[in-house]
């Protein structure tokens, strides 16, 4: 069973030009895939309808097995596959590393030291347990991107969407990043705009162009 289907996706902003206009994706357990196209082309719109925050006007979204539709389908969906936003800033809110990691799993029921054991164990995973107790916003680029896949990963996710995740960063950070998700076993959707990133985390390539998604 495919863990996500896109099936003839068609979706346009008011007032604008469509930007996908029967893109098709299927993605298996362990399948990497990168997806490029130049800007405004409507990746990103792509990850937000694998999630559920943007609805096609046409096509289905079909994730694990099931037909997702109303906002009510994409809860399970959202616990499940993790997306890594292109801008930190949009996926971090609660004053300390720890809060911001533990926060998924306390909406997932997780006690309050369920959720810290698994606060410590993600951060010590990749790497970063010395930025435990830090304030969030005072976190260089680099650290508040691998608090953000941390906040991701302490969800357990099946799936992982990286919208850009070495955005600003340097040299060394990249590394350190593509070490970490090289280790993970889940299947990701990677949008990057460094061809030997790609290459080296998500060989497999579709191009989005006219609104389709072909092979490159």
């Amino acid at each position: 069973m495919a863990l996500l289907e896109l099936r003839d996706i068609h979706f346009a902003y008011p007032g604008h030009a469509p930007v996908l206009s029967g893109a098709d994706l299927t993605l298996s357990a362990g399948q990497r895939v990168s997806v490029i196209g130049p800007n405004g082309a409507g990746k990103s719109t792509l990850m937000r309808i694998m999630v559920g925050l943007l609805r096609p006007q046409k096509g289905e979204v079909i994730a694990f097995g099931q037909p997702r539709r109303k906002e009510a389908d994409f809860y399970d969906v959202r616990c499940r596959m993790g997306l890594l936003f292109q801008d930190p800033d949009d996926q971090l809110f609660c004053p300390t590393v720890a809060e911001d990691v533990a926060f998924g799993p306390l909406n997932l029921g997780k006690s309050k030291a369920e959720a810290l054991d698994i606060v410590d164990t993600v951060l010590a995973r990749i790497g970063i347990g010395h930025l435990r107790d830090r304030v969030t916003h005072k976190l260089s680029g680099g650290e508040k991107r691998m608090v953000t896949l941390a906040t991701v990963l302490a969800m357990e996710p099946e799936v992982l969407l990286l919208d850009e995740p070495t955005n600003a960063l340097d040299k060394e950070n990249e590394i350190r990043l593509l070490e970490v998700l090289q280790s993970l076993p889940q299947a990701m959707v990677l949008i990057s705009h460094d061809p030997a990133f790609r290459q080296a985390l998500a060989p497999e390539t579709l191009v989005l162009e006219n609104g389709k998604l072909v092979r490159e």
